[in-house]
């Protein structure tokens, strides 16, 4: 097969603000990628898997910063289309340094990767990969990028392939809550590889443990589910081990909570995708969400296959 893992999603230019308070009073920012998908992929492609990467980008600087880092991180990007009509989204982002959640503050309306559609998808490169990844944030931001994110998903199935899926919610991205349950669980279905986070769980099923979460997901089909804790660790379900826990890497400081989660995803899909169990996946997954909520960008704490090997993972 040609790839790995192939992902679609939009790619965002991230100013990060090098000193605290409100953003309108930060006057310095350093600038960084921002997308939960590329992160993925980024995670993925470090740890030496063949990684592909599919969106629209405008034909702007930005686009040419987002190409060149995520490029250069070994995703290949040559399913990215630049469009001059278009434009590349972009965020700023808050510092903070008491662990809290900082302040973000998207431009993404209408943005080049808004506009993906269905007849975008190439199937071919889609069926030429061992695993397809999806989050939740992409289909939500268009009716179209929903459409393409279906049609990537049924050929992927219809090929065999494995299929990763993180809700990765996005409240205020859907028309109302109703829906974000519906369409979320609704592509979850289609997933071999369901894992949300306990609150995303809640909102999305109702239930208010992590057991009855994953049971939720496994009886629509899923054949793993991983539930993150944060603190707490994990709580897996698993068509071949059952069910368990996996405890929480301590940190001594929580420096940025943000990109925790594809850290996550980038530890269990590798491990799975080396024909590891869900131990072994649930444990990786942990030790580099870990290592992400230590870093301020999003990227910056996901590891490299040789400090993957040096911490016996």
């Amino acid at each position: 097969m040609t790839f790995d893992v192939v992902t679609l999603g939009e790619a965002m230019a991230m100013f990060v603000a090098e000193t605290p308070g409100p953003l309108e009073s930060v006057m310095r920012f350093s600038k960084r990628t921002a997308g939960a998908e590329t992160n993925v992929a980024i995670g993925l492609a470090r740890l030496g898997f063949k990684v592909g990467w599919q969106s629209r980008l405008g034909d702007d600087t930005m686009a040419r910063f987002l190409l060149d880092a995520i490029g250069g991180e070994g995703v290949d990007c040559s399913r990215v289309t630049c469009r001059a009509d278009e434009r590349t989204g972009f965020l700023f982002k808050g510092r903070v340094d008491d662990g809290s959640d900082p302040p973000i503050e998207y431009h993404r309306k209408g943005s080049a990767a808004s506009h993906l559609a269905p007849d975008d998808i190439d199937e071919a490169w889609v069926a030429g990969a061992r695993h397809l990844h999806v989050s939740g944030v992409f289909p939500a931001l268009s009716p179209s990028t929903l459409a393409a994110t279906r049609k990537a998903m049924a050929v992927a199935r219809a090929r065999g392939r494995t299929i990763g899926f993180d809700p990765n919610l996005r409240p205020s991205l859907w028309p109302s809550r109703d829906a974000m349950r519906e369409t979320i669980n609704e592509l979850a279905t289609h997933a071999d590889w369901v894992l949300p986070g306990f609150e995303e769980g809640r909102v999305l099923t109702g239930h208010g443990t992590p057991e009855a979460i994953a049971r939720f997901y496994r009886g629509r089909g899923a054949r793993r589910v991983v539930v993150k804790l944060g603190a707490g660790g994990a709580f897996y379900d698993d068509v071949d081990a059952g069910a368990g826990r996996v405890p929480a890497v301590p940190v001594e400081r929580v420096v940025d909570t943000v990109g925790a989660g594809d850290g996550f995803m980038v530890g269990v899909t590798s491990a799975l995708l080396e024909g590891r169990g869900i131990v072994d996946a649930a444990r990786r997954g942990a030790w580099i969400g870990a290592r992400a909520v230590q870093v301020r960008g999003d990227t910056e704490g996901l590891p490299t296959r040789a400090q993957l090997d040096a911490a016996g993972l």
